[in-house]
């Protein structure tokens, strides 16, 4: 073979394989649900109520997460303080912490809240570590507290190595469960009220200044429906923002890690996911006769009931493959007491259950009387 013709050879099989990792990276950051994308390299949008992805990019995928690890310190320190309100003293390991920052300075003294504030509204680093010591006594015992919470939330692919989120070994979690803390943390009326104030001052009780805080989330500001909840940035993470709406009764959640169009694409996917999904009580659709044949009873039919509603955020066109599956008898031979459980109710969609809840008696089904019994002897005498 010529120089020529292997130059061209070489040339063309390096294009092949250049293509093919482009298409198979470009593949890899799609996702299906009415073609929605985004450029980061982990994403999700949880639906609160029944934790439902409506959209899911390397969902599960352990990566840094920069200042985004500020929702667990937040919402570490508001269950296990007792008094936000508290002022206290700025101690030296406070001060100076690398990034983000208030610039406390020792002697400083804050609320708990007010440095809460801090830490979500402008990501000080500091106030990271002076809310940590504060709270359990060092940043170490209080990192030990984020990682049990985390347990306790069912967010089993996350380790917290420190309380700001500066990246380390061992400090990582994924989009999903990232989603699942924040869903979590917006349970807690004091976290949404912090995580969805634009502009604030706090004060230094210690020579009664102030200090002027924006929220660095413009989707606040932005975005309608928005009420948090946090950015972040570090060399490793890149571009990270938790970010959520409530919109036609529904809170959604949306995640991307390393996102350099951050804002923009996350309003997409929440724009995108609130205009198309919606909550429906899929117990509505049940439509099957509640009375059931009774024998040897005193009555010779009786009711049977259900009780549990089931709201489920689906498409349209997924409500159309919604389907109930009824099992119950059609005979009753009494006695049968109230409450009895004699039958379930299954919703799917596709091939997916959704939901299944038990028909039961409402009432007592009592057998036939003497006197019946009676009656009904010298009838088929």
């Amino acid at each position: 073979m010529s120089k020529i013709k292997h130059l061209v050879f070489v040339s063309f099989v390096f294009a092949l394989i250049l293509g093919c990792i482009i298409i198979g990276v470009g593949a890899c950051y799609q996702s299906s649900a009415y073609a929605l994308s985004t450029s980061a390299r982990a994403g999700v949008v949880l639906e609160t109520s029944t934790k439902r992805k409506l959209f899911a990019l390397n969902e599960n995928k352990k990566m840094p997460m920069a200042s985004t690890t500020k929702i667990m310190t937040a919402i570490t320190a508001i269950e296990n303080c007792n008094n936000l309100d508290e002022v206290f003293e700025i101690s030296p390991k406070a001060v100076g912490v690398p990034g983000t920052s208030l610039y406390l300075r020792k002697g400083d003294k804050y609320s708990t809240k007010d440095l809460l504030y801090a830490l979500m509204m402008i990501s000080g680093n500091d106030c990271s570590v002076a809310i940590a010591e504060h709270v359990a006594g060092s940043t170490s015992e209080f990192v030990t507290m984020m990682n049990i919470l985390a347990r306790k939330i069912g967010a089993n692919n996350s380790h917290f190595a420190n309380t700001h989120g500066l990246d380390a070994d061992g400090h990582y979690t994924t989009a999903y469960d990232l989603a699942l803390i924040t869903s979590y943390a917006l349970e807690n009326p004091t976290f949404r009220e912090i995580v969805g104030t634009k502009s604030l001052k706090i004060e230094n009780k210690a020579d009664n200044t102030y200090r002027f805080l924006r929220n660095k989330n413009k989707l606040l500001f932005t975005l309608d429906g928005c009420i948090g909840v946090k950015t972040g940035f570090t060399d490793d993470a890149g571009r990270c923002l938790v970010s959520a709406v409530e919109r036609n009764g529904m809170r959604l959640v949306c995640v991307v890690l390393n996102c350099g169009p951050m804002f923009q694409e996350s309003a997409v996917l929440l724009d995108e996911c609130s205009e198309n999904y919606k909550l429906v009580d899929l117990t509505s659709l049940y439509d099957f006769d509640h009375n059931v044949v009774v024998q040897n009873g005193r009555k010779t039919s009786s009711k049977l009931g259900t009780s549990e509603h089931f709201v489920y955020p689906v498409t349209e066109k997924e409500l159309e493959r919604v389907r109930v599956v009824v099992s119950k008898p059609d005979i009753l031979d009494a006695p049968v007491p109230k409450g009895a459980v004699v039958g379930k109710v299954e919703i799917f969609l596709d091939n997916n259950l959704l939901f299944t809840e038990k028909i039961f008696t409402i009432e007592d089904i009592k057998p036939k009387s003497v006197v019946q019994r009676m009656k009904d002897f010298f009838a088929n005498w």
